[in-house]
């Protein structure tokens, strides 16, 4: 077999698309004077003109995860996310968080629930909507076990009761798939999705989540109190659902759990986001060196910025290869033997926050400053080591993957 990294014409020319859209609508264009990705960091909105930008050309709703996956290797969706989050990791995940919702959905939708519901979380062109995915509790992050939203059957439907957090897009979306409890004594596998339209009655946002990074982002609080969901929204159906409840329920029965392969197929697509962070950081970092002079040369001919920039520039690599790595795999259907996608991630989140730091450094007391985007970049960072799983929760992972029997 032979070993090529060589991307295709295709593959190039989509993430030429993906950088040029990233670089005129969020480091170029401007709002009041300000450029597009510090404007909505700084006022913490949700980037709506933004979002109906990239929908206008293709880059949110259907038509992308359409086309990305037309690729069998994957590699397009990795260049697309590097160069977006290149620009701006907060309207980055504003553009791709609504992807989390369309996840869930058709991990465990149907055909007919899918079809009906994934436009519905996008909404077109001319009237964009997003969506979002409901997990973590105050109770109940990493630990999907320790879910206490409960689902209970009711005449019709579900009434849902309970609270959510650090909820991407929650109370915005038009759509939310919401994790809840309907047999507490069988664990996390009593538990089942449900759609959640942002109207329906008994669901509220009770806290938008202020951040230090990440701020394009809307992040909030749910709460549902006898909310209630049509049995139509109960994803997978009721029968589906008694089956995996009656397997849950016999010890007789292998149990396993698809959570482990679940979340290594997506956080090499988390770290990819992160390599897009770092690169920015990285780019900053060399243009900075060129242009800053002391001693009478361009800091860069220093070698204790030079060997910064060195080390820089090898760790994105090295990330950027294990995402790609990652990302094939689930695309492939490799199993996760080691915990790949967990080393993916692992590394990804490490080296955004150890290249932003460095960026800081290299632009000494400005790189402290506002005025420039690296302390922008290194606050953005930092998210990467804590969600998706914090890096000592990959660490747990990958140990177990790597000392596994067998």
């Amino acid at each position: 077999m032979v070993f090529d990294l060589t991307l295709t014409d295709e593959q190039q020319q989509t993430r030429q698309w993906a950088h040029d859209f990233a670089r005129r609508e969020m480091r170029e264009a401007t709002v009041d004077g300000v450029p597009v990705h510090r404007h909505y960091d700084e006022a913490e909105e949700f980037p709506w003109p933004v979002v109906q930008k990239a929908a206008g050309i293709g880059l949110y709703g259907l038509d992308y995860y359409q086309m990305v996956g037309q690729d069998p290797s994957g590699i397009t969706s990795a260049l697309v996310l590097e160069e977006t989050f290149w620009g701006c990791a907060g309207i980055g995940l504003a553009i791709f968080g609504s992807g989390l919702a369309l996840a869930g959905l058709v991990a465990t939708g149907t055909g007919e629930q899918i079809g009906t519901w994934a436009p519905r979380i996008f909404g077109t062109p001319d009237d964009v909507k997003v969506g979002a995915y409901a997990v973590s509790e105050p109770g109940a992050g990493s630990d999907v076990s320790r879910i206490r939203t409960r689902a209970t059957k009711v005449d019709g439907g579900w009434l849902l009761d309970g609270e959510k957090i650090w909820i991407t897009n929650g109370g915005i979306a038009d759509v939310h798939v919401v994790v809840a409890t309907v047999d507490p004594s069988l664990g996390h596998r009593g538990q089942a999705s449900f759609l959640v339209t942002g109207d329906a009655e008994g669901f509220a946002q009770t806290k938008k989540t202020r951040k230090l990074g990440i701020r394009a982002s809307h992040t909030a609080e749910l709460a549902m109190t006898d909310c209630f969901v049509p049995d139509e929204q109960l994803l997978g159906g009721q029968d589906r659902l008694d089956a995996k409840l009656e397997r849950a329920r016999n010890p007789d029965r292998e149990r396993r759990s698809g959570a482990l392969s679940t979340f290594e197929a997506t956080r090499p697509i988390v770290g990819i986001q992160a390599v897009g962070v770092a690169r920015a950081a990285y780019d900053a970092s060399v243009t900075y060196a060129r242009q800053r002079e002391t001693f009478g040369v361009p800091i860069v001919q220093h070698q204790a910025i030079a060997f910064k920039l060195a080390d820089m520039a090898t760790d994105i690599d090295a990330a950027r290869l294990l995402c790609w790595r990652g990302i094939n795999m689930a695309v492939t259907q490799t199993p996760f033997l080691h915990a790949e996608g967990s080393m993916a991630k692992l590394h990804a989140g490490r080296v955004a926050v150890r290249v932003a730091d460095e960026a800081i450094q290299i632009h000494g007391g400005f790189g402290y400053s506002r005025e420039f985007d690296v302390e922008k970049f290194s606050r953005d960072a930092k998210i990467y080591e804590i969600f998706e799983g914090t890096k000592e929760i990959q660490q747990l992972v990958i140990s177990r993957a790597i000392t596994r029997e067998g």
